[in-house]
C-alpha cells in the first residue's frame, strides 16, 4: 500500500537522498563513512526507489531533516514546504554555502525557500497578465 502511494506520488527516495546530500556539499565517500558503508553502497542507496525504515532515519539525522522529507519529496524541489527541520543556526558548517565576494552565507534551506517564493511570485505575475488578457479579450467581444 505504502509503495503504491510513492510511485503515484513520483517519489524516488534515493534520488531525494542524492540531492539533500550534494545539496550540502558531501561527498559520497564522506556520506558512506558517516553511514558505515562505501561509497559504492551509497551509490546503490541512491538509485533504491524506497529505503528501508532504518536507513531512511540514519540518512535523515545525518542530513539534518525530517524522514518524511526523503520520503514524500517530489520531482520539484522548490515546491514543497520543509517543516520540523533541525538545521539551527551555526550548529554545523556542513551545506552552508558562502558568498566570498559578499560574505555573505546562505544556508541550503534558506536557497530553498527563496527559490520557492521566486517561483510562486513568478506564478503570481503569469497570473496577473492572463487577467488582464482576459479582460481586454471580453472588452473586445463586447465591442463587437
Amino acid at each position: 500500500m505504502e509503495t503504491e502511494n510513492i510511485k503515484t506520488k513520483n517519489v524516488h527516495q534515493g534520488a531525494n537522498v542524492r540531492k539533500l546530500r550534494q545539496l550540502v556539499g558531501m561527498k559520497q565517500t564522506t556520506f558512506g563513512e558517516m553511514l558505515g558503508m562505501n561509497q559504492q553502497s551509497v551509490s546503490r542507496l541512491e538509485q533504491k526507489r524506497v529505503l528501508e525504515e532504518d536507513t531512511l532515519f540514519k540518512v535523515a539525522n545525518i542530513l539534518h531533516v525530517a524522514p518524511d522529507i526523503i520520503r514524500n519529496l517530489e520531482e520539484n524541489p522548490t515546491s514543497i514546504v520543509i517543516e520540523n527541520n533541525t538545521f539551527q543556526t551555526g550548529s554545523s558548517n556542513v551545506g552552508v554555502v558562502e558568498n566570498q565576494r559578499d560574505n555573505i552565507v546562505n544556508h541550503p534551506v534558506d536557497q530553498l525557500m527563496a527559490l520557492n517564493k521566486e517561483q510562486a511570485s513568478l506564478y503570481e505575475r503569469m497570473l496577473t497578465i492572463e487577467k488582464e488578457k482576459n479582460a481586454l479579450l471580453e472588452k473586445l467581444l463586447k465591442e463587437k
